[in-house]
């Protein structure tokens, strides 16, 4: 047995998984954006009392990919809600589309209007009535999908249109979990992300005074940034205490293939990898939200011993 399948071990220990159900699309109907918003909804078959996790897809994808986490933490007692945004490339919106430059509010709109909306999104799930757990939620995202997490537990974001960062945080999300996320702006931008993705320009993390979890890869180097992979830590750097971050060793930016099954955009491979995520991700969920956090103090034990083969966990 290796190191790696030792501390998998240690980390699920008691935690069996719970077959699930899926519904797709719910359409709610969104005017203003253009589109109607198309949802997902995965939940446990049994259960009650069921915290919800709102997750972010990364740029281009939809309401059916991440089954790799989104699948697992349904199977082990969440219910996990899925949009797809309006940069997904199934919508195809044209290059000119006026609404691009402000895709990032859309973002937030989606997840808080999905927030709005428990009601017809449980109604639209069979057995699930009365089964939510309104007081816990999480939002989680990658990527993209990550800052849009992140601005709801309080990143503010200039708007380059206004020059204002609003704050658009919402006091119902409880924790976060940011996978691969952007990191600060400024100096640190490529030109290429200076000129295409102007809402990166300038994100304040000193008021993100939720919860948090933030993964990274240190082999994560994104053509957005001069600084290499430690730019993606800068949610966990730059906020306040009271977030952890677990660093991948060899992870890009898919984190080893969190993006779905067989997904062309992983380039970095790795079912060990994608594994740990999904148990230190659901250790943290436990913890933060006041289930058990016997399952967390597990997962730091495992990652104590440095270097590790698959990463390293540390909390502020």
């Amino acid at each position: 047995m290796t190191t790696s399948e030792t501390a998998e071990t240690r980390i699920t220990d008691g935690l069996a998984a719970t077959p699930i159900v899926s519904v797709k699309p719910i359409v709610l109907p969104a005017p203003e954006r253009g589109e109607d918003l198309h949802v997902r909804v995965s939940a446990p078959v049994a259960g009650r009392d069921l915290p919800i996790i709102l997750f972010a897809h990364g740029f281009g994808s939809h309401l059916d990919g991440y089954a790799p986490l989104t699948d697992y933490w349904a199977a082990h007692g969440f219910v996990v809600i899925q949009a797809t945004h309006l940069d997904s490339k199934r919508l195809n919106l044209s290059a000119d589309d006026p609404r691009k430059p402000q895709m990032w509010r859309f973002r937030v709109a989606d997840m808080k209007r999905i927030l709005d909306e428990l009601d017809v999104l449980e109604a639209a799930v069979p057995g699930l009535a009365g089964r939510l757990d309104r007081g816990r939620v999480v939002a989680a995202g990658h990527s993209f999908g990550g800052q849009t997490a992140a601005i709801l537990v309080g990143l503010r974001v200039i708007d380059p249109r206004t020059g204002i960062a609003e704050d658009l945080s919402d006091p119902r999300i409880k924790a976060g979990i940011l996978l691969a996320t952007a990191g600060k702006g400024g100096d640190d931008l490529t030109p290429f992300a200076r000129e295409n993705l102007p809402w990166l320009r300038d994100q304040d993390f000193s008021h993100i005074t939720t919860p948090a979890l933030v993964v990274v890869g240190d082999k994560d180097e994104l053509p957005l940034s001069t600084r290499g992979a430690d730019w993606t830590a800068d949610p966990y750097t730059l906020s306040p205490g009271g977030k952890s971050l677990l660093t991948l060793f060899g992870a890009q930016h898919s984190l080893g293939g969190i993006a779905g099954y067989e997904a062309a955009e992983t380039t970095d491979e790795n079912p060990a990898r994608v594994a740990l995520i999904q148990q230190v991700t659901l250790a943290y969920l436990r913890h933060v939200l006041g289930i058990d956090s016997s399952t967390w103090a597990a997962a730091q034990a495992a990652l104590a011993d440095t270097p590790h083969p698959l990463g390293r966990l540390e909390s502020k």
